[in-house]
């Protein structure tokens, strides 16, 4: 089953999305699903990762969410700050309104980043496992990347760009000193490294697995490489390959011990 339902808090509106078996309130597992820039939370990789978990084990719930100036957001224009209190309020929901005892994060590309970045910020109060899909570890370059000198003169100027897909996203400067000023290769995760897992493709041209892998050096890191697979793991084997190996992680038992309800 799945339902929409809004957080409200602090000012924000927060358009959410809950994948759960048949009694919301039998749920005590919650996964927090994110995706990546330009997305939304009606996003196919986390529905199928969702179907996954919840027919596999009892007990289980997958919330995805829309960011800032994602899917069917308010907001317009995309700040740093802001979408990590977006994180940190459905964690502190899946807790305190879904009763969640176990709190997990499977996350890619953008959402990996944040995920890293809150952790950074605030220590792991929340997370019993987190799993990151292709993340986009220095997501400054990834955004630098595609910016056009044209581009690169009106963000100089004060104006905005627009990004994105379906929806046009509003990037300035500031948001990208922001990125700037908050690279997670640059921190430490060693104190979590028994609770993180790293799944890249190694065809990855967007966020390139050399760049996991020193992230996973440094820090001692579990890191999956899946071989030929691109940024948005295209091909479906490789994707059911990667949910598989999320699933095990979060599992209930003595793979995932923190897990109840299998």
């Amino acid at each position: 089953m799945q339902k929409y339902f809004d957080i409200n808090e602090g000012g924000f509106s927060i358009r959410c999305k809950i994948y759960f078996q048949k009694e919301i309130r039998a749920v005590k597992n919650v996964v927090i699903a994110t995706y990546g820039f330009g997305g939304n939370k009606d996003n196919k990789a986390s529905e199928k990762f969702a179907d996954r978990i919840i027919s596999k084990y009892k007990n289980y719930a997958v919330i995805c969410f829309d960011w800032p100036c994602h899917g069917k957001d308010a907001r317009n224009k995309l700040i740093l700050d802001e979408c990590l209190t977006y994180l940190r309020l459905v964690g502190r929901y899946a807790r305190k309104e879904l009763g969640a005892e176990h709190l997990y994060n499977y996350s890619s590309s953008l959402g990996a980043y944040l995920t890293l970045l809150l952790l950074a910020a605030d220590g792991n109060g929340d997370y019993d496992r987190m799993a990151f899909r292709c993340p986009a570890l220095r997501m400054y370059d990834s955004f630098a990347a595609g910016i056009t000198e044209d581009d690169w003169d009106k963000l100089r100027k004060g104006k905005e760009i627009l990004r994105g897909y379906d929806r046009k996203i509003k990037i300035t400067q500031e948001f990208l000193d922001s990125l700037k000023e908050n690279d997670v290769m640059q921190k430490d995760y060693m104190d979590y490294a028994d609770q993180i897992l790293m799944i890249h493709g190694t065809k990855d041209e967007m966020a390139p697995i050399s760049v996991t892998e020193e992230f996973c050096e440094n820090n001692v890191v579990e890191l999956i490489p899946v071989e030929n697979a691109d940024h948005p793991f295209s091909n479906p084997d490789y994707m059911d390959f990667a949910i598989g190996k999320v699933i095990e992680f979060f599992a209930p038992g003595p793979v995932g011990s923190q897990g109840s309800g299998g």
